[in-house]
């Protein structure tokens, strides 16, 4: 497959393996059913420059699933990154959270964070900062949403 924008080309190939014998006698072997190899090749064009540099990476995935194809695979892995992707931005940027100095018990700020979070998506809150800003401002708007 190969996607353009962005400055960017990028080409992916994607091969399916089943695990076979690879990982008999370990204790991954009942989970784990099929290898994924994805390849991929990017050209990044400079905006300073003007050149193409290339750049290549192999990333390795593996399932429980079998019977995909290749395609379906590829979609699968690229429609993952798209959710953990957005999910990261909106913590980062909105909630700043590596830049969070807590160090001890930081996984229960991550949860309440989380918590807050899901609230607003179950209220379709589409601007989260604007959400989290008017949130501080007034507890009305907190109760305000629905399963509160």
């Amino acid at each position: 497959a190969r996607n353009t924008g962005r400055s960017r080309q990028e080409d992916r190939t994607v091969e399916v393996f089943p695990v076979g014998d690879a990982l008999a006698a370990t204790e991954w072997q009942p989970f784990v059913k099929t290898i994924i190899r994805v390849t991929r090749h990017t050209l990044l064009r400079s905006a300073a420059t003007g050149l193409w540099d290339q750049r290549g990476e192999v990333a390795y995935y593996l399932s429980s699933a079998t019977g995909l194809t290749p395609t379906a695979w590829g979609d699968a892995i690229r429609g993952h990154w798209g959710i953990e992707n957005r999910n990261h931005y909106v913590r980062d940027v909105s909630c700043e959270e590596d830049k969070c100095r807590i160090r001890d018990n930081p996984g229960i700020m991550a949860r309440a964070r989380s918590f807050a979070l899901n609230i607003l998506r179950k209220n379709r809150v589409t601007n989260v900062a604007k959400a989290l800003w008017n949130g501080a401002l007034s507890l009305d708007h907190i109760l305000a949403y629905k399963k509160i």
